[in-house]
């Protein structure tokens, strides 16, 4: 991998990691088109990297959302008796902890499968327009228009809500869904604000990404230093944190003032383009991996 390329999957993560597009189908199929998909070895590094570089987005959010971090820090240090505890903060660490535990379960259980059969560019697609279809008719509903002055707000999430949340998220195990979609929609069906189901999310990646990050790095990351130097992974992370960054505070605005359905024709358009595409033989999946 070159350090254009770590550069280019950098950014791509970055500005895709929380908006509701998917990240990971955008870099599956970026992967596919700067020609990273030759053997299934180089394949399946390329596939950790994107994942490895999520480090990246994780910095990001932490450093734009650092006091309710340090909110969740203060309620959990106080049930251990360290500091003054913060009870919001300890409501919400409990809350994003019911939330990871169904991906936490199944996810290792079907990982294997998954990135056999899903992470390809056709079931990414797939996952474009299906995604787009569930956030348009939320986007439509008259019941689910939510604004900043409508729904509940981040600190009125009950558990049941957390855990309603967190099997949703299971349904971005399929590449091209998006765990930013499925999550704030999720959390817009339940009655959230725009802004809270959002922030949610966010927070809740955190969790998810910190832990897939860690274990494939831990599991993978001298297989995947074969395949790619030191140099790309830097690069990929520092562009990951940077767009996150950037990308994060334009996603809230948007949100806030427009809802999901940009969003959401967003992904169907790529859908229809890509699809296009490939029927007219201008892009192929013939031939990956042979």
């Amino acid at each position: 991998m070159t350090w254009w390329q770590a550069l280019i999957l950098g950014v791509v993560e970055g500005v895709t990691e929380y908006l509701p597009v998917s990240s990971t189908g955008h870099l599956i199929l970026m992967a596919w088109l700067l020609g990273l998909s030759d053997t299934p070895d180089t394949w399946h590094a390329v596939n950790s990297f994107n994942i490895v570089i999520q480090f990246g987005a994780i910095i990001a959010v932490l450093i734009l959302y650092w006091r309710r971090v340090w909110q969740i820090m203060r309620g959990i240090l106080g049930v251990v008796s360290i500091g003054d505890g913060d009870s919001t903060g300890l409501r919400l660490a409990v809350n994003l902890f019911v939330a990871l535990l169904p991906a936490a379960v199944i996810g290792p259980v079907f990982e294997s499968a998954i990135e056999e059969h899903l992470f390809h560019p056709l079931p990414v697609v797939g996952a474009l327009f299906v995604g787009a279809w569930m956030m348009l008719a939320v986007a439509y509903s008259r019941k689910l228009s939510h604004t900043e002055h409508k729904g509940s707000g981040l600190d009125h999430i009950t558990w049941p809500i957390a855990l309603l949340i967190g099997c949703g998220q299971c349904i971005a195990m399929w590449p091209g869904t998006s765990r930013s979609m499925v999550t704030i929609v999720a959390a817009l069906m339940l009655g959230l604000r725009p802004r809270a189901a959002a922030e949610f999310s966010f927070l809740l990646g955190l969790v998810t990404l910190g832990g897939a990050t860690g274990y494939r790095f831990v599991s993978e990351g001298g297989q995947m230093l074969e395949q790619i130097a030191v140099g790309p992974f830097v690069i990929g992370m520092v562009a990951s944190a940077i767009s996150a960054m950037i990308a994060v505070r334009w996603f809230v605005g948007v949100l806030t003032r427009y809802g999901v359905a940009p969003f959401g024709w967003y992904r169907l358009g790529l859908a229809a383009v890509i699809t296009v595409l490939m029927a007219t033989g201008v892009l192929t999946v013939q031939g990956m991996f042979e």
